[in-house]
């Protein structure tokens, strides 16, 4: 067990820093136009003339912010600052407020609805580069962004957040964030997102709201998306909490997991942090026996009703399953999910990494082929799900810290420092 948690760790350790980050450093940047290139392909084509979305610059500004704060290497933090100044030169709406969703490729405003998933991840990137920077401007906006989104998308009768808004704030008739998305005022993967961007914020910024907040979103998830027959989160719902879809997603399943925990171990709640614990071995166990290919490796896409409905391979899948099954590993101590961790790796080696034109693939088949039409950078294609996992595995299983990992004294404590703002 302990060979393959470190082999891991010191293979996602080079995987980051000296691939993923690396290559977003060389591709990514837009010399000509500022902020970052709207689009490269697999076959690494750029397309200088793709609008620029919001997701992706505030997901880069998450990762390099985050990126700095465990290396602490100013190449990541110079990144972070484009960024970041991109962002508040570019895409914050100066009379309205909030982020637009996507702007022209010279910076003028293109798309200018105020989806909530979007001023989440913003949130998540500007609360990261505070702490990366410590500029109050940072998390200022951070603040401001969780006001609006306070203001006009939280529903206090059904603790629940409406998905879009026009620039003024009025609600929209189509919130769909893709085309496969149902047409409902709520989804789980908006709440999840929301959830995320606030446990960062609240890392630095102890907000007695913010903290009802969080425990109402974690109570949301426990108590109106999970399926507690079917061990799955729902994914769309309308404003009576009534689930309108089938199909779940086993990448939403097991990232949902270890977001949970990670909020609720920063709330003084300890009855409701051991209820999501409880949760999160159900959904764990549940993704490791269905959602997982044992015959070819890796994480398929979506199931229903027990059946898996989509059997390709999601890069961004196989990120977030490799962190839920090392947080499942902590709470259960299970073999298995050393085993997932391994196998879900095994296959992001041979498969999803690309060894010719660098990062990863958008997506495989079922076997491990590549789809070559796909973004490698895009709207939906960033270095955030990759990095991040190579982050979560190095903070948990830094080499001195490992023993603190396996102590199970140790399970219900936060031992990463945070700083506060008041």
């Amino acid at each position: 067990m302990e060979s393959i948690l470190l082999n891991t760790y010191k293979e996602l350790k080079t995987e980051l820093s000296e691939h993923i980050l690396d290559y977003w450093i060389r591709n990514s940047i837009d010399h000509d136009s500022g902020g970052f290139i709207g689009r490269i392909s697999s076959e690494g084509e750029v397309d200088k003339l793709a609008p620029k979305a919001a997701i992706l610059h505030a997901r880069i500004l998450w990762t390099f912010s985050a990126a700095y704060n465990f290396f602490k290497d100013d190449r990541y933090l110079k990144v972070a600052e484009r960024a970041f100044k991109y962002m508040e030169d570019c895409f914050w709406d100066r009379e309205f407020g909030g982020v637009f969703w996507m702007i022209k490729p010279n910076g003028e405003p293109l798309d200018t609805k105020k989806h909530v998933y979007v001023q989440a991840f913003a949130i998540y990137g500007y609360s990261e580069y505070y702490k990366a920077s410590n500029d109050k401007i940072a998390i200022l906006q951070a603040i401001e962004l969780q006001r609006y989104i306070e203001k006009f998308s939280y529903q206090p009768d059904k603790s629940g957040y409406y998905e879009a808004f026009d620039r003024k704030w009025q609600q929209l008739d189509d919130v769909r964030l893709g085309e496969t998305d149902r047409q409902e005022k709520y989804s789980m993967n908006t709440h999840l997102h929301i959830l995320e961007a606030y446990t960062n914020l609240y890392t630095v910024w102890k907000n007695e709201l913010l903290q009802e907040r969080l425990c109402q979103l974690i109570r949301v998830h426990l108590d109106k998306m999970f399926d507690y027959e079917a061990d799955h989160f729902n994914s769309f719902f309308d404003t009576d909490w009534n689930s309108k879809s089938d199909i779940y997603s086993y990448g939403h399943d097991i990232e949902a997991i270890w977001l949970l925990i990670e909020a609720a171990k920063k709330l003084p709640d300890r009855k409701l942090y051991q209820e999501v614990e409880t949760v999160a071995k159900k959904v764990a166990y549940k993704v490791v026996s269905e959602g997982f290919d044992e015959k070819h490796g890796g994480i398929f896409y979506t199931g229903s009703s027990d059946k898996v409905t989509d059997d390709e391979k999601h890069w961004w899948v196989q990120a977030e399953a490799m962190v839920g099954f090392l947080e499942a590993y902590r709470i259960t101590a299970d073999q298995v999910f050393i085993d997932a961790i391994y196998n879900t790796w095994e296959f992001v080696k041979q498969h999803v990494i690309d060894p010719k034109n660098g990062e990863w693939f958008f997506r495989v088949s079922n076997e491990g082929i590549p789809y070559m039409n796909e973004d490698k950078v895009g709207p939906w294609k960033c270095p955030y799900h990759n990095s991040r996992a190579c982050l979560e595995f190095l903070k948990r299983l830094s080499v001195q810290d490992f023993d603190f990992y396996k102590n199970e004294e140790n399970r219900n404590t936060n031992k990463f420092e945070e700083k506060t703002v008041n």
